[in-house]
């Protein structure tokens, strides 16, 4: 961090705080989303409990999603070197999670209107397209926490080649490291917990529906916690001592806190079957999640992967060592004016958006009945 902080860097901090903000709308709102979509095959056995599942996010999916897309949106207008690198280097991933959505929208929209032979793809694009994003989204931020390729300074041969520096040359199989693949699978378990405890909310009480989202939200929350154990243990062993320069690690030790505490209230609302105050209870944890990722990421936008010794080390590359500079908030953000002009268009925008909400989920508020399977 610099010495004296400037109006920029303070421009800077506060967008590297929104951007988390937004990414973290977006965990809670679509995550049950996602999450309802995996678990469909499980907790839904005919077409009218399928329907159900549907209804349930019907109404509110599209806008969940527009969290996702104004933070990239934020990203590209308040740090585009940070935007150029994250999603032209991770191209492929970002496209299997926009296929996916892509998918689940249409398979929302169609399966309901479709008496033909294809109602069956329909159902299954529904699961494909919510476990994509759900598994890879957390995959990226594992990635990111721990450090990817970055082109350093030192890097003549990749310079030579037309790269810049800061940009990703991991590829895409780089990303499904063992660190990657454990924190995907942690944002999957978490995505179903809350899918569980949004279905155990909405299903009228009694139903099979009801009653398969309540036993499915009891085990993915156990099973959510030895994942979160498993990520812990590795990240202590094998990424903590990599880190070079990120004073905001005493924060995520807090949310790490804040995750467990979470986990164990929402664990009493289970036991005592309260539908509501399980499912909000069960949001700390992405709350606690993304609060340890920008904690620890911070002042970091795309750190480079380091060893201990603080220089890079490429996989693709056997044994060399090569100094590079991670993406920072301060060395990534851009012009003073352009900050300031967001930041204004922030306060009018994101009290309109969060109006929006609220009028949408009051009049969808309750549980479903028989009568509004279709929206």
């Amino acid at each position: 961090m610099p010495e004296v902080l400037t109006m920029h860097d303070g421009l800077a901090i506060l967008w590297f705080l929104l951007i988390s903000v937004l990414l973290l709308g977006y965990f809670i709102l679509d995550g049950f989303d996602l999450g309802a979509g995996v678990l469909s095959p499980f907790v839904a056995k005919n077409e009218n409990e399928r329907a159900l599942v549907r209804r349930a996010i019907g109404p509110v999916w599209d806008g969940n999603e527009v969290w996702l897309l104004t933070a990239g949106g934020a990203l590209f207008a308040a740090f585009a070197p940070a935007y150029a690198t994250s999603f032209s280097g991770f191209y492929l991933a970002i496209m299997l999670v926009l296929f996916g959505l892509i998918f689940r929208a249409v398979a929302v929209e169609y399966a309901d209107r479709d008496d033909t032979k294809f109602k069956g793809f329909w159902n299954g694009a529904f699961f494909v397209g919510s476990f994509l994003p759900a598994l890879l989204l957390g995959c990226a931020i594992g990635n990111v926490i721990e450090g990817v390729a970055l082109v350093g300074a030192g890097d003549t041969a990749y310079i030579a080649q037309g790269f810049a520096i800061g940009d990703y040359v991991g590829g895409f199989f780089a990303l499904l490291n063992p660190f990657g693949l454990l924190c995907g699978v942690l944002g999957l378990t978490a995505f179903i917990t809350q899918g569980a405890a949004w279905l155990a909310l909405k299903a009228p009480i009694g139903s099979a529906v009801h009653q398969r989202a309540t036993s499915m939200r009891s085990l993915f929350h156990i099973i959510q916690l030895v994942c979160f154990v498993i990520v812990s243990i590795f990240f202590f062993v094998f990424v903590l001592p990599t880190f070079v320069d990120r004073p905001g690690m005493v924060f995520a030790y807090i949310f790490a806190i804040i995750c467990a505490l979470g986990w164990v209230v929402a664990r009493l609302f289970i036991a005592k079957k309260n539908d509501l105050l399980s499912f909000l209870a069960v949001n700390v944890t992405p709350v606690a999640l993304i609060g340890i990722t920008a904690s620890s990421l911070f002042p970091n936008l795309i750190p480079a992967a380091a060893n201990p010794k603080g220089v890079v080390t490429y996989p693709i590359v056997p044994g060399m060592d090569i100094p590079a500079d991670s993406l920072t908030i301060f060395n990534s953000a851009n012009s003073e004016l352009c900050l300031l002009a967001m930041t204004i268009i922030t306060c009018i925008g994101l009290p309109l958006v969060l109006t929006y909400h609220v009028i949408i989920y009051r009049t969808f508020r309750g549980r479903i009945k028989e009568s509004e399977l279709e929206y």
